[in-house]
C-alpha cells in the first residue's frame, strides 16, 4: 500500500473498471488520482462533517428508524442496506423523497451486481444490466448538474452541487467521481453497521457498557436544552467506546478485505521474486486476525483498543490495522464513515431493545454479509423516536 505508483499499482477486473469509470479515486493512476483524492478528502473534513453532514445524517436516521414499530420482526442486513443507501443518496446527490431513494437503490442495487461480472454486453447478463444502470445513475447526477448551473447555490443538489459550485470539476468527470463514492461507501457502511450489532449482541458486557456511553450522553443533552434534540459534534467526539466497538467490528468483520494490484516491475519480496505484470492480493483479514497481533484475535473485545500505550490502540498509525487501506489510496471518507456508524449506534441502542429470532453466522463469499440477514425482533423504547 504504501509502494503505491512505484512498486506496484492498483489494478482491476475489466468489468469493474468499465463500472465506476476512469474518473474516480477507485481506479485513477498517477497524478489524476492524488488530484481526486485530495478533491474527496477536502469534501469530507471534519469541519465539513460539521457543518454539511451532522445534521442530515441524524434526519436520515431518524426518518428510517420511524418506520420500524414496536414487535416487528425485521431483517437487520436489508435495513442497513436501506439505511446507507438513503444516508449516501442524500449526502451526495441531495435526494431525499422515498421514491427517488427507492429508484437510486434499485439502480445501484443491479450496478453492484455487475462489478465483478463477466464482461459480456447482452441481455440476461449481469454486466449488461449493470452498463445500463449506469447509464442511468449518470443521467440522474446530469440533472442535478444542469439544475445547480440554473438555480446556483440556493439548490440543495449535496455533494454534486457542491462539485459544481466550487468547480473543482469539469461537469464530464464529476459522474463518474460520484459513483466511486456511491460504491465505496455504500455496502461498506451498511455491512459495518449490521456486523456491530451482530457482535454486540453475542457481546453483553460490550452492549451494555455502550448502552451505558449513550445514556450518558443522551442525559447529557436533557439537562443542557430540557429535550432530546439532536446530537452535537462534541456529543460524537465524547463517544469513545464506540469508536473502539467500530474498531473491532472492522478488525473481525472488515469489508475490503483484500486489495488488488500489480506489480509495475520485477519485485523480490524474502526469499521470492514477484514477476512483473503479477497480479497480487493482499489479504487483510489475515493480519487483522493474526494471534500474534491480537490476543484473542478471533474473539470480540472492542476493550483491547483502550489501552493508549498499545500501537494497535491507534488505527491510524498501527502497521497491523487497515481496514480503510492505506499509503496514498487510503479512504478518503473513513471519517463520514465513521461518524455516520457511530450516530447509527447511537440512534439504534437508545430507540429499541431486540432479540435475535433465528441463528446466523457469518460469510466472506462471496461478499461480506451474515447467511440468514440477521433477522431480529424489534422491541421499541416509548418515546425516544
Amino acid at each position: 500500500m504504501h509502494n503505491e505508483g512505484k512498486l506496484f499499482k492498483s489494478s482491476y477486473p475489466k468489468s469493474f473498471r468499465d463500472l465506476v469509470g476512469t474518473n474516480g479515486v477507485i481506479t485513477a493512476q498517477g497524478d489524476q488520482h492524488r488530484k481526486l483524492h485530495t478533491i474527496a478528502s477536502n469534501m469530507m473534513r471534519s469541519d465539513t462533517l460539521k457543518t454539511c453532514f451532522l445534521k442530515d445524517i441524524q434526519m436520515v436516521l431518524n426518518q428510517t428508524f420511524a418506520g420500524l414499530h414496536h414487535n416487528q420482526t425485521i431483517l437487520l442486513q436489508d435495513v442497513c442496506r436501506k439505511l446507507a443507501i438513503n444516508l449516501m443518496v442524500n449526502q451526495l446527490l441531495g435526494v431525499s423523497s422515498d421514491k427517488e431513494v427507492g429508484e437510486m437503490a434499485q439502480l445501484f442495487s443491479d450496478f453492484v451486481d455487475g462489478c465483478l461480472s463477466l464482461p459480456i454486453n447482452l441481455p440476461g447478463f449481469a454486466y449488461h444490466t449493470a452498463m445500463n444502470a449506469r447509464n442511468n445513475i449518470i443521467r440522474k447526477i446530469n440533472k442535478i448538474i444542469r439544475h445547480t448551473r440554473r438555480h446556483g447555490v440556493g439548490y440543495d443538489g449535496g455533494l454534486v452541487g457542491r462539485l459544481v459550485v466550487e468547480g473543482s470539476l469539469p461537469d464530464e468527470a464529476i459522474a463518474d467521481f460520484i459513483i466511486n463514492l456511491l460504491f465505496a461507501g455504500n455496502e461498506t457502511t451498511a455491512k459495518t453497521m449490521l456486523f456491530a450489532i451482530y457482535f454486540l449482541t453475542h457481546s453483553p458486557l460490550a452492549y451494555n457498557q455502550l448502552l451505558e456511553e449513550h445514556q450518558q450522553i443522551r442525559n447529557k443533552r436533557h439537562d443542557l436544552s430540557g429535550e432530546g434534540d439532536m446530537l452535537t459534534w462534541e456529543d460524537y467526539k465524547s463517544m469513545s467506546l464506540t469508536q473502539h466497538v467500530i474498531d473491532e467490528t472492522l478488525r473481525l468483520g472488515g469489508i475490503a478485505i483484500w486489495l488488488m494490484r500489480e506489480a509495475k516491475e520485477d519485485v523480490e519480496y524474502q526469499d521470492y521474486v514477484i514477476p512483473k505484470g503479477s497480479f497480487v492480493v493482499p489479504f487483510l483479514s489475515v493480519v487483522h486476525q493474526d494471534e500474534n497481533f491480537y490476543e484473542g484475535a478471533t474473539t470480540f473485545n472492542p476493550f483491547r483498543w483502550m489501552d493508549p500505550k498499545n500501537l494497535k490502540a491507534n488505527w491510524r498509525n498501527n502497521p497491523f490495522y487497515s481496514p480503510f487501506g492505506g499509503g496514498s489510496r487510503l479512504c478518503p471518507g473513513v471519517e463520514l464513515a465513521r461518524l455516520q456508524i457511530a450516530l447509527f449506534l447511537h440512534y439504534f441502542v437508545m430507540s429499541y431493545r431486540w432479540s435475535q429470532v433465528k441463528e446466523d453466522k457469518m460469510s466472506f463469499f462471496p461478499s461480506a454479509r451474515l447467511i440468514n440477514g440477521f433477522p431480529i425482533k424489534l422491541y421499541k423504547i416509548t418515546g425516544y423516536i
